[in-house]
């Protein structure tokens, strides 16, 4: 793919985000379980699009909805249309609970789907709880969403936890020992810094420069960033999150003559790399997803055959793959729960059912509901690919 095949990209996204975003239109709901009509099956999603800023979000949603329309022009899941109710939370934690109430109490959603990042996902998940309904696919590795165990939340991606772990030990096995770590300033993000000096600490690997953003950094603080880490003397860095911010970081360093080795987790890994250009050659990214661009597994070549007849000409991404995939569990959820859904029944067919997706596999059990633990790591090459 070519950087002006991922500018289109970008301007293409851009310009759909909000046929994306919109609601579909549903019948009258007549059942007692709320979201199940004769013909429909409501699902309420809320997502960060940012009215079509956030690139990850809106390649996520792309493959949401390839997945969706294969499966209701196949006939829908027991002669029920999935309805994707879709709210944007704008990476905003407050608005991304709002929308989950708004969408179990006013818009008739069956179960939540779908949201991505972290604060976003734990605020979904407040709210499930709250209203006991189950939480299906958070596309967000924080561990609030699985330890302690949540009855009603369940991940298809594995955990950052596990992305941290790879990347951490790809660096020490290469003599890199002094990692700095980007994460959010938010509990979520003190949750992931925990969990990444733990990993140091079994390792070998010392956290020396633990930086915590906001999700608005100007240019001074992000060269304030820039000497922290040349004091530090950080031989690795990794980011939770934050892609936009973490490019311009890097892009700052880079500048300023910094040899730091960067990497970073799966979140928007395809559009990351394509910011930074040059920049990102020969940065390392952990993956919770097989290649997207690859034919070498089923995933893989289902997700294409449907992403390319949704989307012709698009270019495939981590992204895409990722939503397409969570959306494909979900159908194969809903599908286990048989021709009479309640709630009840859907989080009872998950833990007693072994879902596999496209060979693919899921773990859920009554007390654990950990999804995939796949991870991978990949380089992003001079030639502008990933390499696994």
């Amino acid at each position: 793919m070519t950087d002006r095949d991922h500018r289109a990209h970008g301007a293409l996204s851009r310009r759909h985000w909000l046929t994306l975003a919109l609601p579909a239109v549903a019948t009258p709901l007549h059942a007692a379980e709320p979201g199940v009509g004769a013909a429909d099956l409501v699902i309420g999603q809320s997502i960060t699009l940012q009215a079509g800023k956030n690139d990850y979000g809106v390649a996520v949603m792309e493959g949401v909805r390839a997945c969706i329309d294969q499966a209701n022009a196949a006939g829908g899941v027991h002669q029920r249309r999935i309805v994707l109710r879709t709210l944007d939370d704008d990476n905003s934690a407050a608005q991304a609970e709002a929308n989950a109430r708004k969408l179990v109490t006013e818009l008739g959603a069956f179960v939540l789907f779908g949201s991505i990042e972290g604060g976003p996902s734990t605020a979904v998940m407040k709210a499930a709880v709250e209203l006991k309904v189950p939480f299906f696919g958070p596309m967000a590795g924080s561990p609030g969403l699985r330890r302690p165990h949540q009855p009603l939340v369940f991940p298809v991606r594995a955990e950052h936890r596990e992305e941290f772990r790879a990347l951490m030990n790809y660096g020490r096995e290469r003599g890199m020992t002094k990692l700095a770590f980007l994460h959010s300033d938010s509990e979520v993000g003190l949750a992931h810094l925990a969990n990444v000096q733990a990993i140091g600490k079994d390792l070998g690997v010392e956290v020396v420069a633990p930086i915590a953003i906001k999700s608005e950094v100007d240019d001074a603080q992000l060269d304030a960033v820039v000497r922290r880490l040349a004091a530090a003397q950080a031989h690795l860095m990794f980011n939770h999150g934050s892609s936009g911010v973490y490019a311009r970081l890097i892009q700052k360093a880079r500048a300023a003559g910094s040899t730091i080795h960067f990497m970073a987790i799966n979140s928007g890994s395809t559009q990351l790399a394509h910011k930074l250009g040059p920049l990102a050659s020969g940065m390392v990214f952990s993956q919770v997803v097989p290649s997207p661009v690859s034919r070498s597994t089923q995933l893989s070549r289902d997700y294409q055959d449907s992403f390319r007849k949704a989307w012709p000409g698009r270019p495939f991404s981590y992204g895409s793959l990722e939503g397409w995939l969570t959306a494909r569990a979900l159908v194969a959820a809903l599908a286990a729960t048989g021709a009479n859904p309640t709630r009840q029944r859907f989080v009872a067919a998950l833990e007693n059912t072994r879902l596999t997706v496209s060979g693919f596999s899921l773990q859920y059990g009554p007390d654990d509901h950990r999804g995939s633990t796949f991870v991978d790591l990949s380089m992003f090459t001079r030639d502008q690919r990933f390499m696994h």
